[in-house]
């Protein structure tokens, strides 16, 4: 959950992040004319203070992407298999016509190769769609290749790498449109809040089975502390039989409408050593089929490997190897994949470099086609990045869209990344890459079960929080501004076709001038509060390691839930939807997606265990206020909403409006 902001350093169009991307300028380095490659130096580093040069000897592991041949084609292309209606609406080209079409050059990769090898760096892999070559060296020989020089800047309590100008290439280069790796911003990027890591993490006493069950009129604390009001008690999770019957979907999976003939794929870091006993065993303890031999396979993307980034000797940076950080995030992601659509086959591909691999894995999955929807927990606080992160990305979302894989994002877990302040609302900002018109972004709700497994609320997922004070909540009720479902309008890209007549001009227009790109899309329960009961192996203080379940949410829940919806769509439809978001907009305020609308006067109490495991060390107590967007630029209304976009998934006739 603790992302760190990044302020924006003012508005951006689409034509000039296109223009950065495609069209260098030519320079004069000693003596030899020069591609730059503008936006390469992060906003956050132009307004961060530098503490120092960077190490000529520290290690650097980077990437040089290539843009993809004919880019307006591509992306034209991308947009009428997609779009219904159109004549070639699902005429998706294979991963082999799509690089014989649109894949850069062998002898720009050679060349790109060549140069790299001469100054010095090690190469050490290009994937088959020739869209970027891996490479590692120095500080020292980066700043001689790219004709800059290396900083280290304060950052949010961290000391990370950043290019001091613009980088540039030799001009025979021009294929080339961006480097990724060469400054710290992955550092930056996130992902579930309350993501507890190996070490264990329990759900603290009394919990609700469903939505009210236990109040604090009807069941006393365990350890005496009387509590004010009638509050329900948090649920201690939502199990997939809830979750299925909530949103409507139980009856078409009881009759084999599971997900059966589909793949989705989830993308994080790493990868868990337990996740597939874990999976089977969550599933057996809650009436779940298990993983069937083959229905589950996990892999590393190729041409990543554990090596430093980019200060890794740099101890103020904090650890860039953090492999059990992301084994929850991965158990949330497959077993909430698995608890909407059992039947779907699920291909996990890990990133052992952390942060900053996740790209080359995403290249993985689209340009070897491993499944036809993909699901993403991750992202960065708002778009206030190089381009040479944003463009990369982008040419692999257009090319997904052109090959028919949906790509879904969660949109994040900071609200509009303002804190709840409103001195702050000049710099709001949704989350990259959820804000790319080329992905499904996926916010959350605050979700209420019934005893029977009925649907009893939604409303967007905007927490304040209270703690106990002399006997009663403080702040009073709805408390201090917490976190919550990612969203806005975006400062980088110009509203696609898709959400024009959908998204109110008071949203897409908000920043001024013509209407942009606003997050998220849809949504589903991503309320840490109301979240999902998950199971994993974790480390416990006596030293034993065993399987145990809590509860978790965030957007990082929201988005595999929606990918686990999609794949029973798609079995419904019986063809390949591909990317989704000109199908689902087209269904807006028609009874396929339930209107999530502001609400008020919800809450549920959290008892946790001080110490995260027993009782031990005494508890502690919040009041969590539902749906609290008041001092938020983003807010759950009747429509579209830039908290929950269209709406959620309305069981049979969400199914049969996408699955037709």
């Amino acid at each position: 959950m603790r992302r760190k902001g990044i302020m924006l350093a003012g508005a951006v169009s689409l034509s000039l992040v296109a223009a950065a991307g495609l069209a260098g300028t030519a320079m004069a380095s000693s003596g030899a004319a020069r591609h730059a490659l503008p936006g390469s130096v992060p906003s956050w580093a132009k307004a961060a203070t530098k503490v120092g040069d960077a190490p000529q000897t520290d290690h650097v592991g980077f990437r040089v992407y290539l843009g993809w041949q004919n880019p307006a084609a591509a992306e034209a292309l991308a947009a009428s298999v997609a779009t219904p209606g159109s004549a070639n609406y699902g005429k998706y080209l294979t991963p082999a016509q799509f690089r014989a079409e649109f894949a850069p050059s062998q002898a720009d990769v050679t060349a790109v190769q060549q140069w790299l090898r001469g100054a010095g760096f090690t190469v050490d892999y290009t994937p088959s769609n020739n869209h970027y070559v891996s490479a590692e060296g120095t500080v020292a020989q980066a700043e001689a290749a790219f004709g800059t020089t290396m900083g280290l800047y304060s950052e949010g309590g961290l000391t990370l790498h950043s290019p001091e100008s613009e980088l540039s290439v030799p001009s025979s280069l021009n294929a080339v449109v961006g480097v990724l790796g060469l400054d710290d911003s992955a550092a930056l990027v996130s992902h579930t809040p309350d993501a507890p890591p190996s070490p264990a993490f329990v759900n603290g006493k009394p919990c609700s089975d469903y939505y009210g069950q236990k109040t604090t009129a009807n069941t006393a604390t365990l350890d005496g502390t009387v509590l004010p009001g009638t509050e329900p008690f948090a649920v201690c999770g939502y199990t997939p039989s809830q979750l299925q019957s909530a949103y409507g979907v139980a009856p078409a999976v009881a009759a084999g409408n599971d997900g059966r003939g589909q793949t989705v794929a989830i993308i994080d870091a790493y990868a868990s050593p337990t996740i597939l006993q874990d999976a089977d065993a969550y599933a057996a303890a809650h009436g779940q089929p298990r993983f069937t031999g083959g229905q589950f396979s996990q892999q590393v993307a190729p041409g990543t490997y554990k090596r430093p980034v980019s200060g890794a000797n740099n101890p103020k940076k904090g650890p860039v190897q953090d492999p059990q950080g992301w084994y929850g995030e991965e158990t949330l992601d497959v077993e909430a994949v698995h608890a909407i659509a059992p039947g779907a086959d699920i291909v996990y591909v890990g990133a052992p470099n952390n942060y900053q691999d996740l790209d080359a894995a995403l290249n993985e999955v689209v340009d070897k086609h491993l499944a036809t929807m993909v699901t993403n927990s991750y992202g960065f606080s708002s778009e206030a990045l190089p381009n040479g992160y944003i463009k990369p990305f982008q040419d692999s979302f257009i090319q997904a869209a052109a090959t028919g894989i949906g790509v879904y994002f969660s949109s994040g877990d900071n609200g509009d990344e303002t804190a709840g302040d409103p001195a702050n609302a000049a710099a709001a900002t949704p989350d990259w890459p959820a804000s790319s018109p080329w992905v499904t972004a996926v916010g959350g709700t605050s979700l209420g079960v019934g005893s029977a497994g009925q649907y009893l609320f939604e409303t967007g997922w905007e927490t304040g929080r209270s703690t106990l004070s002399a006997g009663s909540w403080s702040p009073s009720y709805p408390g201090t501004y917490l976190y919550g479902s990612g969203g806005g309008t975006s400062r980088l890209f110009a509203q696609p076709a898709y959400q024009a007549g959908v998204v109110p001009a008071s949203i897409s227009q908000i920043h001024g001038g013509a209407p942009m790109r606003a997050v998220p899309d849809v949504a589903a329960l991503g309320d840490p509060t109301t979240g999902m009961l998950v199971g994993q192996t974790q480390s416990f203080p006596d030293g034993t390691s065993r399987y145990s379940e809590y509860r978790i949410g965030g957007t990082s829940l929201a988005s595999p839930l929606t990918a686990g919806f999609m794949a029973l769509a798609q079995q419904k439809a019986g063809h390949v939807l591909g990317f989704a978001n000109p199908l689902i907009y087209a269904e807006a305020g028609s009874g396929a997606y339930r209107d999530v609308a502001a609400s008020s006067g919800l809450s549920s109490v959290r008892a946790e265990y001080a110490n995260g495991i027993d009782a031990s060390g005494g508890y502690v107590y919040t009041l969590r206020s539902l749906g609290f967007d008041a001092n938020l630029t983003i807010h759950a209304r009747t429509g579209y909403d830039d908290v929950t976009g269209i709406g959620t998934p309305n069981g049979a006739a969400f199914l049969n409006a996408l699955g037709s």
